[in-house]
């Protein structure tokens, strides 16, 4: 059998970057009348919500950050809902089912950022911030060219991840729902607006809440009644597993994507890294009231996804002996060719074995509700970027009035809105799969090496910092553009300039370097004042004195 040959949802799948292969657009089926009736109930659910948080906006903070009353455990299952996207459901079960040992290891790299996020970042992020992350970047450095470079790269990182979203909700949607692409690609992009124009950080935040338990107990659910054909025991789904796989044993260890080294460690820097980096994740630290909900809320989050990823993990093992040998989910009843749909349907195709047609709707809806929440977090930190730290801070130096603030916001996010539709149409038949890695590259080597030189570092000035996140951002996307993803895969090229599919490893460290070496250098006055202004950072970073009486205003 030969797994993950069709990537219907390349554009979804995160682990494909790693694979590039090219994408094969999944065909309309017939109607699934049971996804499309719990589709309408999550749609007019999230309306109703919607509805009631518009009525409880009613200021920047509220819009922004949900007036930071989100307590640890809501603000928890959030944060894990922002980062449990139909990607973790799809795409790391397909690549189990395709690499077994390897899919897992790729699992880990995408947990093990949260630890760092716990200890080293998130007492200080609510500490030091208001709305965005530029605010604790800019915090004594020059307000005006930090928070265009911050605004710049979060638009970078929120644009890419925009268009691997709405292309994976328009090849799900086409394939589940019988929609025609474009038109589920729309569907998505106006959801999505309804949430953020009218509902803010309240409605996102529990639309995320909502998916994420939805996720977690039909994700358990599935999992569960899949165990349950070996009698609950890994060890007879090990020895099954191994029985009905080409490759056999082979499954059980590390094979061809850790082959490289340092391929295998670039990309699991960029995963862990650039968690740190994402701009909807920061945001959900300033909705919550202090720095110790914060501190609770990774707790919670991590506990979340870490449950979510070793379900994740059964779910790939279980499909290769239920689903893998199975003809009628295979392309012409061919156990050798395509999975039906393409090779991250593999979860779909398990929860209709398992579960029937109305789990599979159960399932069919969760994961489009999960595109469609990331869409609105990434719509809302995109949007912040562009009317709190460019247009009002940048452009109006701090003199604009809530109200005008909001119907800024409103505008970028009906501007992102149809640039996410529009890019989402024409990327329909396009390997997108390269745009995840660049996301988390981009986060990896632009937003975490200034934002934890910041907080961390006496020394940082404006001029590092500038030139480093700068040179971690071109270098991140030229690398990107010269690997075997982009270079071959997408441009037709015979053979790749740069050798590895993921930049991290040589864009995050020249990032840090050269922010070093610039600051070092840097004795000008301004220089001088930020590094003295330092102390009184270090302050508010542990105490939070001022934190308080900043988010009021």
């Amino acid at each position: 059998m030969r797994p993950l040959r069709a990537l219907g949802l390349a554009g979804l799948c995160l682990p494909a970057c790693a694979l590039a292969a090219p994408v094969i657009v999944a065909e309309k089926q017939p109607l699934n009348l049971h996804a499309i009736g719990m589709f309408f109930v999550f749609v007019l659910g999230t309306l109703a919500i919607t509805w009631w948080a518009a009525r409880q906006t009613r200021s920047t903070a509220d819009f922004y950050t949900a007036g930071g009353g989100i307590s640890g455990f809501q603000n928890g299952l959030a944060i894990a809902g922002d980062y449990m996207s139909a990607a973790t459901l799809l795409g790391l079960s397909s690549l189990v089912f395709a690499k077994g040992y390897d899919g897992f290891i790729y699992t880990v790299a995408f947990f093990v950022g949260w630890p760092l996020i716990t200890f080293l970042m998130a007492e200080r992020l609510r500490n030091l911030g208001r709305f965005t992350f530029a605010d604790i970047v800019s915090y004594r450095l020059d307000q005006s060219r930090i928070r265009t470079f911050a605004a710049f790269g979060s638009l970078t990182v929120v644009c890419c991840y925009l268009v691997v979203q709405m292309v994976g909700a328009g090849q799900l949607i086409k394939l589940l729902f019988g929609l025609d692409y474009p038109v589920a690609v729309v569907v998505v992009g106006v959801l999505m607006l309804v949430y953020v124009i009218f509902g803010g950080m309240i409605a996102t935040t529990w639309v995320q809440i909502i998916k994420a338990v939805l996720l977690l107990a039909g994700g358990t659910a599935l999992a569960l009644m899949a165990m349950s054909r070996f009698g609950f025991s890994y060890e007879t789904l090990a020895a099954h597993a191994i029985d009905s796989h080409a490759i056999g044993k082979a499954i059980m260890g590390p094979g061809s994507m850790l082959a490289d080294p340092l391929n295998a460690a670039s990309m699991s820097l960029g995963l862990a890294f650039g968690i740190a980096g994402l701009p909807h994740i920061l945001m959900r630290f300033f909705t919550v009231p202090n720095a110790k909900e914060a501190r609770k809320s990774v707790f919670y989050a991590t506990g979340f996804i870490g449950f979510f990823f070793l379900v994740v993990v059964t779910l790939g093992y279980s499909a290769i002996v239920i689903v893998g040998t199975d003809p009628q989910y295979f392309v012409g009843g061919d156990l050798k060719g395509a999975l039906i749909g393409g090779g991250n349907m593999v979860a779909m195709h398990l929860a209709k074995a398992v579960g029937g047609n109305l789990f599979l709707g159960f399932l069919s809806a969760t994961a489009f509700a999960t595109i469609l929440a990331v869409v609105a977090g990434l719509a809302l930190a995109g949007a912040s970027a562009i009317s709190h730290d460019l247009y009002a801070t940048v452009l109006k130096k701090g003199r604009v009035s809530e109200r005008e603030e909001m119907r800024v916001t409103r505008i970028a996010t009906i501007g992102l809105g149809l640039v996410a539709i529009g890019l989402g149409i024409l990327f329909e038949k396009q390997n997108v799969a390269f745009l995840v890695g660049l996301t988390f590259g981009v986060a990896a080597s632009t937003n975490f090496p200034v934002l934890i030189m910041a907080m961390y570092w006496r020394d940082l000035t404006t001029r590092g910092a500038l030139w480093g996140g700068c040179a971690g951002l071109v270098s991140a996307l030229l690398l990107v553009i010269l690997s075997p993803a982009v270079w071959v895969t997408v441009l037709g090229n015979a053979k790749a300039i740069f050798p590895y599919d993921h930049p991290a490893l040589f864009s995050m460290p020249l990032a840090f370097l050269v922010i070093v070496v610039v600051s070092k250098l840097d004795r000008s006055a301004r220089a001088e004042r930020e590094r003295a202004a330092f102390d009184d950072q270090f302050v508010r970073a542990q105490t939070g004195l001022g934190a308080a009486a900043a988010s009021a205003h």
